[in-house]
């Protein structure tokens, strides 16, 4: 869990901006994504593949 004190004279938008920063590095958003629907494993397996193949391919 992300925590996030605000320091002495810290605006709390720049403390919401790093809580924001520490919640994406730790990819908390991203799991909550994908426990939001059931995916079949066959879907798991084909989006993982289609990741692969996006990574491998060269830029054109």
């Amino acid at each position: 869990m992300a925590k996030v004190d605000v320091r002495p004279g810290e605006g709390l938008d720049q403390a919401l901006r790093r809580f924001k920063r520490k919640v994406e590095q730790e990819g908390l958003m991203k799991a909550l994504r994908a426990l939001r629907h059931y995916e079949k494993p066959s879907e798991i397996k084909r989006r993982k593949h289609l990741k692969k193949q996006r990574k491998k391919s060269p830029v054109k």
